[in-house]
């Protein structure tokens, strides 16, 4: 389930999850094989998770932030982790690049380059997002959603970037007393 404003959208585990799925239907349905999926983190583990369990393909894994300032909602100076996890074998072949979405598209030419100038084993590089902002430089080659007004996305699990470990108990009351009514 989706609730838009303005200038948000908010986002349901749910809703979240169709999303993937039609994501993953996309790219079946254009004939595209790949050899791995790679998801940035952390934005794109949840999708890529998902992705390479439909498609059956190894999972790599690549470590982004830019957005670490205010609670993750001001964009900075992009990182690019130095090293690609793998769940088998070595990043080669045709590679679906996997993230949640592509704001300006700083992250998504920066990780083109990158592979480029690091992995010359990597002969193709497609990219999936679920959704594209309407202010983005970039064009993904699958998306599900175009968000002309770019709005912010509030997605499910940007709940857990103000609950602290101290926190859980009261938080884990709070959400057997919703179950129990």
């Amino acid at each position: 389930m989706q609730s838009t404003t303005e200038t948000d959208l908010y986002v349901d585990w749910q809703g979240y999850h169709r999303m993937i799925e039609r994501l993953a239907l996309q790219v079946h349905e254009s004939g595209w094989t790949f050899d791995v999926v790679l998801c940035l983190a952390r934005g794109g583990l949840v999708a890529g998770n998902v992705l390479c369990r439909i498609f059956d393909k190894p999972l790599a894994v690549l470590s982004t932030s830019s957005y670490r300032e205010a609670v993750g909602m001001a964009q900075g100076e992009l990182y690019i982790g130095k090293n690609i996890s793998i769940t088998q074998g070595e990043l080669a072949g045709r590679v679906l690049l996997v993230d949640d979405l592509i704001d300006t598209g700083v992250t998504l030419a920066a990780v083109k380059d990158y592979l480029q100038e690091n992995y010359p084993t990597v002969d193709e590089v497609r990219s999936a997002v679920l959704w594209r902002k309407g202010c983005a430089t970039q064009e993904p080659d699958y998306c599900v959603d175009l968000l002309d007004n770019s709005p912010w996305i509030h997605q499910p699990f940007e709940t857990y970037d103000a609950l602290q470990p101290h926190m859980l108990e009261a938080w884990l009351k709070k959400d057997a007393a919703k179950s129990a009514k």
